[in-house]
């Protein structure tokens, strides 16, 4: 992380250097002597890194933009400072040798695959309590209702999650769906560019992705005591992303544009941060074992990690109507790579010095997908059992069967005239 430091410490330096024909661009503060410059081995590194990543290696022009900043010319500022800002995190020592798989660190079963499973949408229906089919004419591509008691189990879930989390210290917080850009691409997602999932709307503003980016925003440009950290929050949000997939395994309401999510976010220092990425982890590990479904942690591998993770866990349920495992949550630890887009700072006990935070982000819920693993995992014939731990939040019911009372909608060609 030093080296990344030091690169975005960078331009600072070259406005207030002169001109200078040196190779070695010294990137750090001036008043900090004796610290190490930003080589070109240095910066050799941090390539090295973007491509262990499989990031988008804008080294090279970074290069061209210190050497035409070192020459004196000012106008490459600009265009140095937003280079840099789109070098990704570092990678944590432990992924280096991972390759592109991630590593199986436990796997937890704790019932029997029904012999026969039917996939979701197709249980759904015969229970009468789904629908995404001709919907795209009026609330676009993707989009989804869920009825009845499927309904209620997606409140159930919500609320057994946050009664969860809240036991651990986390304060809840109603959050914004509609944010400005900056705060999303200080989070790390990108709001430009044909790739990008984000919704941006006519005003400039964007839709949220994750309630991580208003949770993180709340904080933006504030000092926090050390005596008030590892700060621990909560939030339930409608999350919109603009991708999609054609895969086959993935249809459904398991990749769409919108869906309801339970986030924990916290603020730590920087000595706390990777003890509180394994309390994230592990207060997902007790939900999903609660709930009683199949899965398996994984370590993530470097190129999994996006831009701003230092390193991240996923948690994939087994999913019998697909035969697959498929992403149910995740956990990163972000150290300082938001916080200093954000500024969000906390002020040392010890000798009263102002730092950046770190920032740890886990999902204790992403409704929809685990709707599939629950209702797949939980099927007997023709109705599906509730688990044990979601019964308090449905009135003591144990079993959600077929509903007469939402009325099944088909599709109709011609209507005729009376």
């Amino acid at each position: 992380m030093k080296l990344l430091t030091n690169a975005q410490k960078l331009l600072l330096l070259l406005r207030r250097q002169t001109s200078s024909k040196t190779t070695t661009v010294q990137a750090h503060d001036p008043s900090a002597a004796g610290q190490p410059a930003l080589t070109s081995a240095q910066l050799d590194e941090l390539e090295r890194n973007v491509e262990l990543r499989h990031h988008r290696n804008n080294v090279p022009l970074i290069r061209k933009l210190i050497e035409a900043s070192v020459r004196g010319d000012r106008s490459v500022e600009q265009q140095l400072e937003e280079e840099l800002g789109q070098l990704p995190n570092a990678t944590h020592p432990r992924l280096l040798d991972y390759g592109d798989q991630p590593r199986e660190l436990a796997q937890h079963v704790h019932r029997e695959m029904p012999p026969k499973p039917k996939e979701f949408s197709e249980l759904a229906r015969a229970l009468n309590l789904y629908r995404m089919d001709h919907l795209g004419n009026y609330t676009g591509h993707k989009s989804y209702y869920l009825t009845g008691h499927l309904a209620t189990l997606e409140q159930a879930i919500i609320q057994y999650a946050l009664q969860s989390v809240t036991k651990h210290g986390f304060r809840l917080i109603s959050v914004p769906d509609i944010l400005p850009k900056e705060v999303i691409e200080s989070c790390g997602m990108r709001t430009e560019g044909e790739r990008t999932q984000v919704y941006k709307l006519d005003t400039g503003e964007c839709l949220s992705g994750t309630s991580e980016m208003a949770l993180a925003g709340f904080f933006a440009n504030k000092v926090l005591p050390e005596e008030e950290l590892p700060l621990k929050v909560t939030a339930v949000s409608r999350c919109y992303r603009a991708e999609t997939s054609g895969l086959q395994e993935e249809k459904g309401i398991y990749r769409v544009h919108q869906f309801t999510k339970v986030e924990m976010f916290a603020i730590c220092t920087p000595t706390q941060s990777e003890a509180e990425l394994e309390e994230f982890k592990n207060i997902e590990v007790d939900l999903f074992k609660q709930l009683g479904i199949n899965f398996r942690l994984l370590d993530m591998p470097p190129c999994e990690l996006g831009a701003p993770a230092y390193q991240k866990y996923d948690i994939e349920a087994w999913m019998p109507g697909r035969q697959m495992w498929g992403e149910i949550s995740s956990c990163s630890n972000c150290t300082d790579y938001q916080a200093k887009r954000l500024s969000v700072k906390y002020r040392r006990s010890s000798d009263g010095q102002v730092q950046h935070a770190h920032t740890i982000n886990g999902t204790a819920t992403a409704i929809p997908r685990l709707l599939i693993a629950l209702l797949e995992s939980y099927q007997k014939g023709d109705s599906v059992e509730i688990p044990t731990v979601l019964r308090p939040f449905m009135d003591g019911q144990e079993f959600i069967a077929r509903s007469k009372r939402i009325p099944e909608t088909k599709l109709v060609k011609f209507i005729k005239a009376a």
